[in-house]
């Protein structure tokens, strides 16, 4: 029997620095660490934040200048992959000797990614998932990945990969992780409903694989004093209340929910449980309909402009 140790961490960043925030993350990667946990998964747009309750100044056919200089902020606390950022985070990651899994806001040339970086026990960037589908207003200040950024990665756990928030309702690319045999199903979010869970536990037992979500818990003090949400100046306001869990190939819950509060949950993971939930679904394989249903999936990076000799 092989089992994995794995953590989530609810937690919230120090918006828009990352250097403050890296503060954060060795702690509570230490307390994961002491937890003993092979695999660390840190919530979405934990690195460089998420703006909870703002909207960059956007109206249909018009932008403020106050948003314009929201974004300017924002844009300055993003980081670049790879970059200084992204190696002290290597660092931390090689200190504990784990896989760390962690959501970020990534800088390129003149657009935001929200990005998932994976991590080695060794420290060496492995693997990068830029959201393909940014919700609602978030397509104001995320562009778009592509097929690119998809990976699920062979790893001595099992086959590790992410799906970010609000991707994980779109069903065909939930069927492209199912495709290439994801195991360690990290699901990244801000979302804090309590029909989260819910979500989290039909994709585990679609996908039969471990799902492990983890959320923020953020104040209204984890952002600069000048930051001025709609819910409100009162610096104990939740912005984000959490809810993070870790869910069995089964859908049964292992850890969490918990909401109003940061932690971190652990969990140890039965590896045979995969099997045990193959027995009767496999969702690309005994229990596809190849000849009726398929899906295609454009793997090639889309960039804007192509230099050719």
């Amino acid at each position: 029997m092989t089992i994995a140790r794995a953590a989530v961490v609810q937690d919230a960043s120090v918006a828009f620095d990352p250097t403050a925030t890296l503060d954060r993350v060795a702690s509570r990667l230490a307390e994961a660490a002491k937890e003993k946990a092979e695999l660390v998964v840190f919530p979405e747009a934990f690195v460089g934040g998420y703006p909870k309750g703002v909207d960059f100044g956007a109206r249909v056919g018009s932008r403020s200048d106050r948003g314009r200089e929201e974004f300017e902020r924002y844009f300055d606390g993003a980081i670049e992959v790879p970059g200084p950022i992204t190696d002290q985070l290597g660092a931390l990651a090689g200190e504990h000797g784990c896989y760390l899994v962690i959501g970020t806001i990534e800088r390129s040339g003149g657009t935001l990614y929200c990005t998932v970086l994976f991590y080695s026990p060794e420290g060496s960037l492995i693997g990068r998932h830029r959201k393909v589908m940014p919700t609602a207003m978030e397509r104001i200040i995320w562009g778009y990945g592509d097929g690119s950024t998809l990976p699920v990665l062979d790893t001595p756990l099992g086959k590790l990969g992410a799906v970010i928030c609000w991707e994980n309702y779109m069903p065909l690319l939930r069927t492209a992780m199912y495709g290439q045999g994801i195991e360690l199903y990290c699901a990244p979010t801000v979302d804090d409903r309590e029909v989260w869970a819910a979500s989290m536990r039909h994709i585990a037992r679609e996908g039969r694989c471990f799902v492990l979500s983890a959320c923020q818990h953020a104040r209204r003090r984890d952002y600069p004093a000048d930051y001025h949400p709609i819910q409100g100046d009162d610096p104990e306001t939740v912005l984000i209340r959490g809810g993070s869990l870790i869910v069995d190939p089964l859908g049964a819950v292992l850890a969490g929910p918990v909401y109003d509060q940061s932690c971190v949950l652990v969990a140890d993971l039965d590896m045979a449980m995969l099997a045990r939930g193959k027995y009767d679904f496999d969702p690309v394989g005994h229990y596809a309909r190849p000849d009726i249903f398929s899906l295609t999936v454009d793997t090639a990076p889309k960039p804007a402009v192509r230099f050719v000799p």
